[in-house]
């Protein structure tokens, strides 16, 4: 705060003695501006301070303010009255000039609100009614399909029983019903928005066909196509592996209806096929193995089982033949040419049959050795005939690759003859305990 030396040069230039720049600065502190009046009026040595002196001029100055304000306000009061009441009457006539205008504006809004906005109300009540009428009408389209499927479903799977001990079973009917298995299948995993199967599996109808039928008649085809695998037999090498011609073509048939159907119900790609056929092959190979050991130790014995073996890689060979002729009963883009693909690829292998014998010989090497590490007459006669046993060994491995009668040769079928690396594995697995021949 500061005053003039001089009041009438004051007086002169500004009615009030108060520096108003200072207190509308905008870097004012009423700290500062306390601390600096209390040093102004006081030596800070001095103890207590006098605090009256500068509250007195603080008072002072608010009183200043005070009159200049009651002043203005004095002499001012007929052009603020004057300017008040303009405004007034400029507020009147505005407010009278919008009223119409605001009244119409109101007319204006009611009568779209009834022609518009009610309207419009209406119309999407019955839009939405309509969308879920829609979504009601789609979703019972998709259960009557589902339920048709399964109709469907069950006819099929009746028809594989035979209506009478004359009647054949329908073995083909196994691949329509996997068919249809497969529809349902892409109808409920369909349950993306929009798609026809959203939904669906909300519906109890639905939850029941899939766990009452659907599952079950899965269950049911995969085990009889497993089975039908697992009893295949078409070799002329056994004993009562001779039929007739129409008892041949119904085997085929038969087997090849079940290499579909485990084909199309695999989950993975040729899942259940490629397993079907590791379970042929291995008890082909585990019936074969414990019978050439009975037979080492009983060489007598050993031309009569090395003819059941013959009979088993037989069957293998005509199975390899079927499944090389044999094309998935759905082709598509990423299905096989033929369903010996993905066995051969499973298996690593480029035979069923050379498979047969290299695991054979694989696990029949360590049993030779053994018959022959405890000696007896078993060891001394297969010393004794190791040319009969090596030639017996090269007639059972190229008896048993060559496919029985009936069914259709592969052009690309070792011929008798040209099994060389299968016998030699053969002959090594049996004869190669004894070391070379003197």
């Amino acid at each position: 705060m500061t005053t003039t030396e001089d009041p009438k040069a004051e007086e002169s230039s500004d009615p009030s003695y108060i520096d108003y720049e200072l207190f509308l600065s905008p870097s004012f502190s009423a700290p500062s501006f306390a601390n600096t009046l209390v040093l102004s009026t006081n030596n800070p040595t001095d103890s207590p301070l006098d605090l009256s002196t500068p509250l007195s001029r603080v008072l002072f100055d608010i009183q200043e303010v005070d009159s200049h304000i009651h002043t203005l306000t004095s002499t001012s009061a007929l052009p603020l009255l004057s300017h008040t009441s303009s405004q007034t009457t400029a507020s009147q006539h505005i407010v009278s000039e919008l009223s119409s205008q605001v009244t119409a504006l109101n007319d204006s809004y009611k009568r779209l609100e009834k022609e518009v906005i009610e309207r419009h109300q209406a119309a999407d009540e019955v839009r939405k009614v309509s969308e879920r009428l829609w979504h009601t009408v789609r979703l019972g389209r998709s259960v009557g399909r589902a339920l048709q499927l399964g109709r469907q479903l069950e006819v099929q799977m009746a028809e594989q029983q035979s209506r009478s001990a004359q009647a054949r079973e329908d073995h083909r009917a196994m691949v329509r019903a996997s068919n249809t298995i497969l529809s349902t299948r892409a109808l409920l995993a369909a349950s993306g928005p929009g798609e026809e199967g959203e939904h669906l599996q909300k519906v109890h109808a639905i939850a029941a066909l899939q766990r009452e039928l659907i599952n079950p008649a899965e269950r049911a085809l995969h085990t009889k196509a497993a089975q039908l695998v697992r009893e295949f037999a078409m070799s002329t090498l056994s004993a009562g592996g001779t039929g007739t011609y129409a008892q041949t073509e119904d085997v085929k048939a038969r087997t090849v209806s079940a290499l579909q159907t485990l084909h199309l119900l695999s989950t993975q790609p040729s899942e259940w096929l490629v397993q079907a056929l590791q379970d042929y092959l291995r008890s082909a190979m585990t019936s074969s193995l414990a019978t050439l050991t009975r037979a080492l130790s009983a060489l007598a014995t050993l031309d009569r089982t090395l003819l059941e073996v013959s009979a088993r890689c037989q069957n293998i060979a005509a199975l390899e033949l079927l499944l090389a002729s044999t094309k998935p009963a759905v082709p598509s883009a990423t299905a096989p040419p033929t369903l010996l693909v993905p066995v051969l690829i499973a298996l690593e292998t480029t035979s069923l049959t050379s498979h047969f014998w290299r695991s054979l010989a694989g696990a029949l090497s360590p049993k030779a050795a053994e018959v022959v590490a405890k000696g007896g007459p078993a060891a001394r006669g297969l010393r004794a005939h190791r040319a009969e046993v090596r030639e017996t060994i090269r007639e059972a491995v190229e008896r048993g690759c060559v496919a029985p009668s009936g069914v259709a040769r592969m052009k690309d079928e070792k011929p008798r003859g040209a099994l060389e690396r299968e016998i030699a594995v053969m002959v090594g697995a049996v004869l190669g305990a004894l070391g070379p021949a003197r």
